[in-house]
């Protein structure tokens, strides 16, 4: 009987292994395929590019390195991957984590050390928001890290519900019809960013992260607090799509199917321009009853 137990135990087992291992090749292949296919529709790649993926520790990060290699692998074009963090000198810090998980990776690698925490505590009030000013300072270090390493695109690990929950955050407090693009160019035109998870869903990545067990640091290392704006936003998207499933969805795909002479924004469409020729040669006709 007790043989039978753990005979009927070890069939589960391995069931439930089999179920899992499959499951995770689904969603790898999904991943897989949004990547590429959102590389493909913005020529995010283009042959002998030097790409400087940004690595901070979370989740999407990590998942975009990993994507990026994988399909380099089988992409038709050669290109090179260069990982860069950013130490910011925060309290706590774990600093020996991702460069002992790079150098095993295998990848190419720098780690820059700036003490941007102190200037952002030196700036920002006590209990005020700091993620703005951290975000300005860690990117102008990261873009111009990019020129002096000679690499041609700088990629981000913003996926699809960023992007969503860009456009209602500009839209609710920015008052502006405005996300965030795959790709785009720097203000100082200096830079190309993209953003190769831009099709992928920010809850494929987090299973995809916890099957691949990337080592995560956690990103309230430096004490500062939720962006509170994009927690909000990120609350009304979870309900609408708990109440509406496909909803985050849609609105994403209403974004690649603008129609600007919809909208009322002069510098997209001639409003001032717009007009039909009428023939006036033609005159009135004489009956005043018309069937059409």
């Amino acid at each position: 009987m007790a043989q039978a137990d753990q005979h009927n135990t070890q069939v589960g087992y391995d069931r439930d292994t089999r179920k899992d291992r499959l499951e995770f090749n689904k969603l790898r292949k999904r991943l897989r395929r949004q990547t590429g296919k959102a590389i493909a529709d913005f020529n995010m790649i283009e042959a002998g590019d030097r790409i400087m993926v940004c690595i901070s520790g979370g989740k999407d990060s990590h998942a975009m390195l990993e994507l990026l290699i994988s399909l380099r692998s089988s992409a038709p074009i050669d290109f090179e991957i260069v990982a860069v963090t950013l130490d910011q000198k925060q309290p706590g810090y774990p600093e020996h984590v991702l460069p002992d998980y790079l150098e095993a990776l295998g990848v190419p690698f720098y780690i820059l050390e700036k003490d941007t925490y102190s200037v952002v505590r030196s700036i920002i009030p006590e209990g005020k928001t700091t993620c703005g000013l951290c975000s300005r300072l860690r990117r102008g270090t990261l873009y111009g890290f990019a020129e002096q390493i000679g690499a041609t695109k700088i990629a981000l690990g913003h996926h699809r519900d960023d992007i969503v929950e860009t456009l209602f955050l500009n839209l609710f407090f920015g008052g502006k019809l405005k996300a965030m693009p795959p790709k785009l160019k720097s203000d100082d035109g200096r830079n190309v960013v993209i953003r190769p998870l831009a099709y992928c869903r920010e809850s494929d990545i987090a299973d995809y992260a916890r099957a691949m067990q990337f080592p995560i640091i956690p990103c309230n290392l430096c004490g500062t607090q939720d962006n509170l704006q994009r927690k909000e936003i990120k609350g009304m998207l979870t309900d609408w799509e708990r109440q509406y499933p496909g909803r985050t969805e849609t609105i994403f795909r209403a974004l690649g199917n603008v129609a600007p002479s919809h909208l009322l924004d002069q510098s997209l469409f001639d409003f001032q321009g717009l007009k039909v020729e009428v023939d006036g040669s033609l005159g009135l006709p004489d009956i005043r009853v018309v069937n059409l």
